[in-house]
């Protein structure tokens, strides 16, 4: 995943070491992993970490995967199994409990969400790009009545198939009074389905979000094509650049 922020060119971070202590399936393809972390600084949602594996060998391979978690608690990272994955196909498909790896973070500040950030809060997710959003719809859920009232939220998320969709039955649980969670699928569709079946578009952009009047926060991650449309889009309608974030996949998201 590509970051684009001042972070990148910030003094490099220890590496700590991470035990696995719980696998969650997220889908057939996508695996959540708790992580006991003993030196973990503590993160803010939106933030990621550099992940490193050593092999037998002494090879080395390194990606950056965005944090799923809440701040506070135990780390989790929710990584998709990729094509040719050097890592990813470790992580979301060979880890186990007990198994540890490195770790550096949490890295970012530009695509962050906290409660100090006033206004509504528009998220726009592309499969996997829903793992940084779900840290800020997390930390949202903590908070008390009064920050959660002020700050409404609304998630569109897109996914190939129903069966892709991640963290579903969290997000079924997370909509209601305050939050609104809009899926769209662009491939199949099963029988029953009352979501939306398109791609992202303008349209639906205006339908689903805020208005510009509101001057709400937007964080939209995904496959580039997706965010820069979306990011584009948004733009066009009437939102302020300065409060849209971005962040999309890239060559490092394996």
């Amino acid at each position: 995943m590509t970051v684009t922020d001042a972070s990148l060119t910030a003094p490099k971070k220890a590496w700590m070491v991470a035990t696995v202590r719980e696998v969650i399936d997220e889908t057939p393809r996508v695996r959540t992993l708790v992580l006991d972390v003993p030196d973990w600084p503590g993160h803010r949602a939106g933030q990621h970490v550099d992940v490193r594996l050593t092999a037998e060998d002494g090879y080395q391979a390194q990606r950056s995967y965005s944090i799923a978690s809440a701040p506070g608690g135990r780390l989790m990272l929710t990584v998709e199994m990729l094509p040719d994955g050097e890592v990813s196909s470790y992580l979301a498909g060979e880890a186990r409990v007990g198994d540890t790896f490195e770790l550096r973070g949490p890295i970012g500040g530009y695509f962050v969400w906290s409660e100090d950030l006033e206004g509504p809060i528009y998220l726009v997710a592309g499969g996997s790009g829903i793992v940084p959003l779900m840290a800020m719809l997390r930390h949202r859920d903590s908070l008390g009545a009064a920050v959660k009232a002020s700050q409404p939220a609304v998630l569109l998320y897109s996914s190939r198939t129903a069966a892709d969709i991640i963290y579903r039955a969290e997000l079924d649980t997370l909509a209601g009074p305050g939050v609104t969670i809009v899926h769209t699928l662009t491939r199949e569709k099963p029988a029953g389905w009352t979501g939306l079946t398109r791609r992202i578009d303008s349209a639906m952009l205006a339908e689903t979000g805020f208005t510009p009047d509101l001057n709400p926060r937007i964080f939209i991650c995904g496959p580039t094509p997706l965010v820069e449309s979306a990011a584009g889009s948004l733009r066009d309608l009437g939102h302020a650049a300065k409060l849209i974030k971005t962040e999309r996949f890239g060559p490092t998201g394996k």
